[in-house]
């Protein structure tokens, strides 16, 4: 059973920066797809960066492409999700989610919530003006 517990959330002006960290079970980075998704007030949940843990292949959505990046440190089995130039529209819930495990050696990792079995509970962003 994959567990994922998010973390680093917080508050923050324009511009600036904050770095949420995604804890999973052991044995969680193996062939997955991790995927970091966020939920605005009054919106649907929206996939903004997915990472294939085999290959390092990440993909983003273009609202934070440039912005964002994905990346994890295997030694800790921890997710990241380093935010850059942090806008209002920023504002949101923001959760972690893993694959069941891939075949691949590569994957190019889908925004959508099909497929993401395992949610961490979500930490909260906002970015005030």
């Amino acid at each position: 059973q994959v567990q994922l517990v998010a973390s680093g959330g917080g508050s923050v002006q324009v511009g600036g920066s904050l770095r949420l960290s995604c804890a999973a079970s052991e044995n969680t980075f193996n062939r997955r797809c991790m995927g970091w998704f966020r939920q605005a007030p009054g919106k649907e949940r929206e996939g903004i960066a997915g990472f294939y843990t085999y290959s390092g292949r990440s993909v983003y959505a273009d609202s934070v492409k440039g912005r964002f990046a994905i990346s994890q440190d295997n030694a800790k089995n921890t997710l990241y999700l380093q935010m850059n130039s942090l806008r209002p529209e920023d504002t949101a819930m923001y959760y972690c989610a893993a694959t069941s495990p891939r075949s691949y050696s590569d994957y190019v990792c889908s925004l959508t919530e099909y497929g993401y079995n395992y949610w961490g509970q979500g930490t909260q962003v906002t970015v005030s003006s």
